[in-house]
């Protein structure tokens, strides 16, 4: 009996200093990796590249926008109003793409400083008092850290997966908005006026300009909702899934509400055939 007690306070003391070199090889060393924007230069990078195409989008649908309004009557005034309301999309995408930028290297650091340690600390306490509730409680903290790390890394992957899958060219879409924006720019003044039989020089008159605008307009919702996916969506999906992937190893739960994929349907912006049927 004697012998098993000494075996299991030795054990217990390995486990000890294995947990507190853990601890100090991750706030000194591995929080410091982490935290460090090098670490993370790819998926920077590829944050500031979906920054540049958003607002490549902005400005060029800002253009058509004015240039549509521009267009005598009224015929192509709601479609240059549904552009500039594009808008206000591309500024919550311009706005979770910088607030990931800033939270890739410091969740990293907050995971491996705080987080991973204050698991090491509470499982030590565990063992030494053998206490099955802390030794959980460490594991639901080492988890989240663990998640908080990941999190965006993964979701970028995921991202660039669809993407390709979609295959949506942010590219054309500004071309397509130059296009228009400069057919119409040429039978204007340089007020912006429109010449006498301006029109006569645009294909198809009014009815060409406005069949272009709408063309452009689905363009640029089919986009602004993948980037919406992509940017927004699936962060949170993957944060649900990989809480829904510790709630079967360490029994953390979540709640998502009921009503969330209805919310977020009814955030996405819809292509002009679907608002008219």
């Amino acid at each position: 009996m004697k012998q098993i007690m000494q075996k299991m306070n030795v054990k217990k003391v390995i486990s000890v200093l294995l947990l507190l070199a853990v601890l100090l090889l991750s706030v000194n060393v591995i929080s410091k990796k982490a935290g460090d924007p090098e670490t993370h230069a790819k998926t920077i990078q590829a944050l500031d590249d979906k920054k540049a195409d958003v607002l490549k989008l902005t400005a060029a649908s800002t253009a058509a926008s004015a240039a549509l309004a521009a267009v005598p009557g009224d015929s192509t005034t709601p479609v240059a109003n549904k552009l500039v309301d594009l808008t206000s999309y591309f500024l919550v995408i311009l706005i979770v793409i910088f607030l990931e930028k800033i939270l890739v290297s410091l969740t990293g650091y907050a995971a491996f400083s705080v987080l991973i340690p204050a698991a090491c600390i509470l499982l030590i306490i565990g063992i030494c008092l053998n206490r099955s509730a802390l030794k959980i409680l460490a594991g639901k903290v080492a988890a989240f850290g663990l998640i908080l790390f990941l999190i965006i890394p993964v979701s970028m992957k995921v991202s660039a997966m669809v993407e390709e899958i979609y295959n949506v060219s942010v590219e054309s879409a500004v071309e397509e908005a130059k296009d228009i924006t400069e057919e119409i720019d040429e039978t204007s003044d340089s007020e912006g006026n429109f010449l006498d039989k301006a029109l006569s020089k645009i294909k198809d008159g009014v009815t060409g300009v406005l069949e272009k605008g709408e063309n452009l307009l689905n363009y640029y919702i089919e986009t602004v909702a993948v980037m919406i996916v992509t940017s927004c969506v699936i962060p949170i999906l993957v944060l649900v899934f990989m809480i829904w992937l510790a709630h079967l190893l360490f029994g953390i739960s979540v709640h998502v509400p009921k009503e969330m994929p209805g919310w977020i349907s009814s955030k996405l912006p819809r292509r002009s055939s679907d608002k008219e049927s």
